[in-house]
């Protein structure tokens, strides 16, 4: 039995955008809360955010819902690192934080919105932890902070489940992220829970049509041409950096045996009119080179 990987575009909105029960139990995983404040129940909202800017396109998010305490979550999947990702989930949980804001309302009437990221790429390489949770605090005092905001981002690449050993269902559904891929589709012997195991017959292959076989191929082709270009474009950045750093060497090198030699020339009784005379430079700039 073959089966999809979860983080495709189609897989991940298949799972997670048409079960609530699945979407429900991911988020009490991952979400840093306590048990007083997990989700009871949650209802999808319009995945696109309308943009109230003049010229800014519309922004596509994966899936969007709202629990039963007003609370309002974004969960995207990013295949690949861009440095304008942050900028973008900035911008998208603050537009929802904002479109909250009816007319006639106060704003203590806003909820709180959380935006989940899962990236399947590593962007902060020298630091070994994968999961990172943004607030805005008081850089003096962490404990005092501006409720309303609150961002995570997972490096699923780094994820060690025994880092999160007392987090059984975060290891649950990170292992389901992690280790089922096309090219790899065993099943490494989950234990029997009820949403893992259903999110687990969601992936089955047989269970989708043909037309949607091929979008999901087309989806990997797509990152496959975006990853491409990515690193055909760092390699074309190290080549003309290694260039750029080349030519600044040589000038650097010329510019010090120029200024060796109006010292030796100065020290061996020329004037500044005959040195000018020998290296070309003019007589300020070897007054600059004698008396710096």
């Amino acid at each position: 039995m073959r089966y999809l990987d979860p983080k495709n575009d189609l897989t991940f909105k298949k799972v997670f955008g048409q079960n609530p029960d699945l979407l429900k139990s991911f988020l009490n995983a991952l979400m840093p809360f306590e048990k007083e404040r997990y989700i009871e129940s949650l209802e999808y909202l319009p995945p696109e955010l309308v943009p109230v800017i003049p010229g800014i396109k519309n922004s596509i998010v994966d899936v969007r819902c709202v629990d039963n305490h007003g609370r309002q979550f974004i969960i995207e999947m990013q295949m690949l690192w861009t440095d304008s990702f942050k900028t973008r989930v900035l911008f998208n949980a603050s537009k929802v934080y904002v479109n909250q804001l009816e007319r006639g309302k106060e704003f203590k009437s806003l909820c709180p919105v959380y935006s989940l990221n899962l990236v399947n790429d590593k962007y902060l390489k020298d630091d070994p932890e994968f999961y990172h949770h943004y607030r805005i605090v008081n850089i003096e005092n962490s404990e005092d902070r501006i409720e309303g905001l609150e961002f995570i981002f997972i490096e699923l690449p780094k994820f060690k489940p025994e880092t999160m050993a007392e987090k059984r269902m975060a290891v649950l559904w990170l292992r389901y992220l992690t280790e089922f891929d096309h090219d790899n589709p065993a099943i490494i012997n989950y234990p029997e829970t009820e949403e893992i195991r259903k999110a687990i017959d969601i992936l089955e292959e047989s269970a989708y049509t043909k037309e949607e076989l091929e979008v999901y191929d087309k989806y990997w082709d797509a990152v496959r041409v975006e990853k491409a270009l990515k690193s055909d474009s760092r390699e074309q950045g190290r080549k003309e950096g290694f260039v750029e750093g080349e030519e600044k060497g040589r000038i650097k090198g010329m510019q010090e045996k120029l200024e060796n030699i109006v010292k030796t020339m100065d020290k061996n009784g020329f004037n500044n009119e005959d040195i000018a005379l020998a290296t070309g430079l003019s007589i300020d700039d070897i007054k600059k080179i004698l008396y710096k």
